[in-house]
């Protein structure tokens, strides 16, 4: 029997063709939310972003995950449309490449009732992922010192504290999240434009809430 090919192999994990990714809703969204929001996948996702496609076995190498964990994670991934195979890029059949699929993700916990098994799922990503940024904020402190100064001048720490009505903290959202999907969609397009252009992965993490005074 003629072995698969990557393509053939990844069918049971492609999503369905009717499936609208980013709009999620219910149940579909808690499968995603759990589905990305775990420590690993995550990181294999960024992993893909930041450095380009790669194979089950160099991303095995690059995080010391045995290769079948590897290809466990990426199937969910690639079911919930955060990674998409790569076939193209494979020298043969043994070759499984993957390359990283940008999709939107947004969710309220309190869509979903009060001690509801639900809320928790939803709540419990909210917190893993407040995790992750916290992770990120506190290695860019432990390493920014020894960036180059241009790289340190462009980064930016920015907060504010001011009484605002909620229509108006609501349309701060808003432009923020337009801002930040525009600038995203910017970079891409110029990285196809100009793909010999020097470029750093670059993290952008805001939030807008309500908030008194910290305490110490």
């Amino acid at each position: 029997m003629p072995r698969r090919t990557a393509s053939e192999r990844h069918t049971a994990t492609r999503p369905s063709d009717g499936d609208e990714l980013g709009s999620e809703r219910g149940n579909a969204l808690l499968d995603v939310l759990t589905a990305f929001h775990h420590p690993t996948r995550r990181w294999l996702c960024e992993l893909l972003a930041v450095e380009g496609p790669a194979t089950v076995g160099r991303l095995a190498q690059r995080t010391g995950l045995a290769a079948g964990s590897v290809s466990h994670h990426l199937g969910t991934l690639h079911r919930y449309g955060f990674v998409e195979p790569a076939p193209e890029l494979a020298r043969d059949t043994r070759e499984s490449w993957w390359r990283s699929r940008p999709r939107q993700l947004s969710w309220d916990a309190t869509d979903y009732g009060e001690g509801t098994v639900a809320r928790r799922i939803a709540g419990a990503a909210e917190a893993e992922n407040f995790r992750h940024h916290v992770r990120a904020v506190q290695r860019w402190l432990a390493e920014g010192e020894s960036a180059p100064p241009d790289v340190r001048h462009a980064s930016v720490a920015s907060d504010t504290l001011v009484t605002a009505t909620v229509d108006q903290m609501g349309e701060l959202s808003r432009r923020l999240t337009d801002l930040v999907v525009e600038w995203s969609e910017e970079c891409r397009a110029d990285a196809q434009a100009r793909p010999d252009a020097e470029r750093l992965p670059v993290r952008v993490a805001a939030r807008v809430f309500p908030s008194g005074p910290v305490k110490p």
